[in-house]
């Protein structure tokens, strides 16, 4: 196993992007249990989630790391994403997220605002509805001061970068 080094993001936002394992559809069906594991761990090291959207094979999160050692952080949360999925579906054996993630340390508010805009407008982008506020495992419902009604509807959002899918 390498032993890969993340940079220290020292209490600045950063987006995240993790799949699970061979890209399986778990992860709508299960929203409460990915939810209830992922406030755990963000509680325990007292990291704070900014926005998300949980897709069928994939999550992007952007949160305020605060002190967060993020590794560690994402290290609890699969875990116990994994214990309960298996324990809800009596599953003993298995892998259930791809290795590791795909971090990006927030360098400015444009920036911030391009990350945000991407984790909204990506059931939209992947074809799950017509309008991101249709979506319901998504962070966009606290942001409808941010966000006019016609949003991603009337035109697609000019989005550049990569984003770890």
């Amino acid at each position: 196993m390498s032993n890969l080094r993340r940079y220290n993001p020292n209490g600045r936002s950063i987006f995240i992007t993790t799949v699970t394992y061979k890209r399986q559809p778990i992860l709508i069906d299960n929203a409460d249990l990915l939810l209830s594991a992922l406030n755990e761990a963000l509680n325990k090291d007292q990291a704070k989630l900014l926005a998300w959207v949980i897709m069928t094979d994939h999550l992007h999160l952007l949160l305020d790391t605060r002190s967060a050692d993020i590794s560690a952080t994402m290290h609890r949360f699969k875990l116990s994403f994994a214990s309960r999925y298996r324990k809800r579906y009596n599953i003993y054996k298995g892998r259930i997220w791809q290795l590791r993630f795909w971090d990006h340390i927030i360098r400015d508010e444009k920036d911030y605002n391009r990350h945000l805009d991407y984790i909204h407008y990506n059931p939209v982008k992947h074809g799950l509805v017509k309008a991101p506020k249709l979506f319901p495992h998504s962070s966009i419902h606290h942001y409808s001061n941010y966000y006019q009604q016609d949003w991603g509807v009337t035109e697609t959002p000019q989005i550049e970068g990569k984003f770890g899918e």
